[in-house]
């Protein structure tokens, strides 16, 4: 359903014990086991789950009505000289007619892939390397962007749990999960629009999200 960011490196994501009361309210939590599908159970009912190409498509049409013109921006390439221009351009017109959409205010929820790392006894839990999840959608490819990723994410799995997903990393298996983040748009700057730097002409789409809440997924 998703399509993993193709990134060489992910970011190994663990804070100090000694970090700010708030973060660690945001970035620690349990390990849930139900679906994505499920999520609505746990969220606040005004939580919009974007998290499948259908959802993602109508949260931009209620933000920005229809696609960009890919082709025009892009034009000639990156080396045109006028393409810069261009998708500056559609980036401050897109922004300016946004303005005062109600979608801008919606709590949205998105996903991030992530890989258990090493186990912190103090916490009780696992760090983690993350990286963003780029979907396919009839816009182009979509890449939600966290206006600033909480520093110190820890999984915290019940025990018996623990013990058996220790043991697999200590034998040297790979243990996928995915993180939920939770948020609203940055009203200054909510999406920006670019272009992919694998795919020639393949238009990039990031809305920017204030996160207010993580959640942790074993991965199916």
């Amino acid at each position: 359903m998703w399509a993993l960011a193709a990134i060489a490196v992910f970011v190994l994501i663990m804070g100090p014990v000694g970090e700010g009361r708030a973060e660690e309210v945001i970035g620690t939590g349990p390990l849930l086991t139900i679906a994505p599908k499920d999520l609505h159970r746990i969220l606040p009912p005004d939580s919009h789950l974007l998290i499948d190409p259908h959802s993602i498509e109508q949260f931009l049409v209620a933000l920005d009505g229809t696609p960009p013109d890919w082709a025009s921006v892009y034009g000639q390439g990156h080396h045109d000289p006028d393409h810069d221009e261009r998708l500056f351009t559609l980036n401050r017109e897109r922004d300016a007619k946004r303005e005062g959409k109600q979608a801008l205010h919606w709590t949205v929820v998105f996903l991030w892939s992530a890989e258990l790392s090493r186990y912190d006894p103090m916490r009780g839990g696992f760090g983690m390397a993350i990286g963003p999840i780029f979907t396919q959608t009839k816009w182009g490819l979509v890449r939600f962007k966290p206006e600033e990723v909480p520093s110190n994410l820890v999984v915290i799995p019940d025990p018996s749990a623990r013990d058996v997903l220790r043991r697999q990393l200590d034998a040297g298996q790979k243990i996928d999960i995915e993180i939920v983040m939770v948020g609203r748009l940055i009203p200054e700057e909510s999406i920006v629009y670019d272009f992919s730097h694998d795919k020639e002409g393949l238009g990039l789409i990031m809305p920017v999200v204030r996160i207010e809440r993580v959640e942790y997924l074993l991965a199916r």
